[in-house]
């Protein structure tokens, strides 16, 4: 007995509409056939892939073709754009000098760090709204371009006000690179999706670490403007290699463009090793791409808005933890920062310190956390799912904060810091695999972009809590930070769509999951334009 599903553009009975499915018996035929399993990982036969569908979808083929060459290569391009952490690390490292060096008040160095967020603010939900109707590929190059060009500019900015409008602008561009996530996940199968999104963020971290490093190299000997040129050293080499990037084939199906989206496919398969399925590419073709109101209909309202809420308090969280580093380093531990605060103010309102060797080493130490943040994320992400380690991620955050209430010494306080910034920055990296999942290729862009950009406001907000609140009372400042992972730890628990083990959804007016359910599932008069 052949057992095989009608597809496509091809008429149906009404029975065949309610199941889909076919049994015709062959004479000769042995019945009783054995099944065949397969491992974890392995990749379909090639006598088995898609043998009976007289069309397939990009689902299936990327399930079909696997993780391999292809996928170790675009993970390394695409993480060569994710470094742009370097261009985020520095604001630490920039801020005091420019205070020692300009003479410049606390609010004008707040202001330093603030204009990059509002940059990154109003330029995600763009730059999202431009991958969806243009392109994942066109979007973030142009977005890495523009990072590029400015970020080399603010090296030879001669006064205060230039180099404010210039990391302005900066930040304008860096608020595009979170798309090359969506350009990757669109070309990951299922199993590998998540760990592969995962060890994507390790390039996010090596960014933070390289800058701190070259910082000690650089910093006292050739400048700050040296830091800020040599900084751009990993989206220059992403210019340089960009060319290899193909655009994702969902969008070029969405988008109607069928022959463009089958040639990727076969260029994956053939890199890859890999058979491509059998039959016709289904091109399921949507005009309003990229549009608002998909983020509120009433499948995605709920999830849009807590969402919005935990990336806030992401990066709210994440931003001040490393504001906060720098001020409880200099001042040794937290019962320590008051009567300091005290003592400089009595001084002069513009003294300051650089930073030193020690603050440096210290830096480097909570900076390297962020390693094992991803290493525990990897390991619980499958497990217990990506609403749980968002949840626990912002709970532990919250625990260390409360803890830094205690007067402990500096080796204690480092150990403190480090563990909560590798739980911060693994919900982070659960959120940047929760996000492309759960919204339809339509809109993935488009969510991401938005929630990047309510990330940005939580940014832009945490200078004047860990900088100018720090002043008046340390102890509220954490209240602030611990109060507000509880609520996200919430927040999460609280999403009404769990995407651990689940497929992307292609087209917005589908409901969501339908790919996983089954082409079969379609109504009888239903077409597959």
């Amino acid at each position: 007995v052949v057992k095989f599903r009608r597809t496509g553009e091809s008429s149906r009975s009404d029975e065949d509409g309610i199941s889909g499915e076919h049994e015709v018996q062959i004479e000769g035929v042995r019945p009783e056939l054995e099944p065949v399993e397969l491992g974890d990982g392995a990749a379909v036969p090639k006598e088995f892939a898609n043998p009976t569908d007289d069309t397939f979808m990009v689902e299936d083929a990327v399930e079909a073709i696997g993780f391999g060459k292809f996928q170790w290569k675009l993970s390394v391009i695409t993480g060569l754009a994710w470094a742009n952490a370097m261009e985020m690390m520095i604001l630490s490292i920039l801020a005091p000098q420019l205070h020692c060096e300009w003479r410049l008040p606390s609010w004008q160095v707040a202001l330093l760090t603030s204009v990059v967020f509002v940059g990154m603010m109003s330029s995600s939900t763009l730059w999202g709204n431009i991958s969806d109707q243009y392109g994942r590929k066109t979007g973030l190059k142009i977005s890495v371009l523009w990072t590029l060009y400015y970020g080399i500019l603010s090296g030879f900015a001669p006064i205060y006000s230039w180099i404010l409008v210039l990391r302005g602008l900066v930040g304008f561009g860096i608020g595009g690179v979170p798309q090359s996530v969506t350009l990757y996940a669109e070309f990951l199968p299922m199993k590998a999706r998540a760990k592969c999104i995962l060890l994507i963020e390790v390039f996010w971290a090596l960014g933070t670490v390289f800058e701190v490093l070259l910082a000690v190299v650089v910093m006292p000997t050739l400048g700050w403007r040296w830091l800020l040129i040599l900084s751009a050293l990993p989206l220059l080499l992403f210019a340089g290699l960009c060319f290899w990037l193909p655009e994702s084939a969902r969008y070029d199906v969405l988008s109607g463009n069928q022959e463009k989206a089958l040639a990727t496919l076969k260029r994956i398969a053939t890199e890859n090793g890999a058979p491509m399925p059998l039959g016709k590419l289904v091109i399921s073709r949507q005009e309003d791409r990229g549009k608002m109101r998909d983020l509120f209909t009433p499948h995605f309202r709920w999830t849009t808005l807590l969402l919005w809420f935990i990336w806030f308090s992401n990066a709210f969280s994440y931003y001040g933890l490393v504001l906060l580093t720098t001020e409880l380093f200099q001042a040794g531990d937290v019962c320590s920062i008051s009567s300091r605060r005290q003592e400089v103010k009595a001084k002069c309102s513009l003294t300051c310190e650089y930073l030193t060797e020690e603050d440096y080493t210290d830096l480097l130490w909570t900076t390297l956390s962020e390693f094992p943040g991803v290493l525990v994320t990897l390991w619980i992400i499958d497990r217990i799912g990506r609403k749980k380690t968002m949840a626990l991620s912002f709970l532990v955050f919250s625990f260390c904060s409360l803890l830094l209430f205690l007067c402990i010494g500096r080796n204690v306080l480092t150990v403190l810091l480090f563990i909560a910034r590798a739980f911060i920055s693994g919900g982070f990296q659960a959120a940047y695999v929760y996000t492309p999942e759960v919204y339809p290729t339509a809109t993935r862009a488009l969510g991401l972009g938005t929630c990047s950009g309510m990330a940005r406001v939580g940014a832009l907000i945490t200078p004047f809590i860990a900088q100018v609140m720090l002043e008046s009372s340390v102890y509220l400042t954490l209240v602030v930070y611990s109060g507000c992972c509880l609520l996200a730890a919430l927040a999460s628990c609280f999403l009404p769509i769990e995407t651990k083990g689940r497929g992307l959804q292609e087209s917005s007016h589908k409901e969501w999951g339908q790919e996983m359910v089954g082409r079969g599932s379609h109504s009888p008069g239903e077409s597959q334009e």
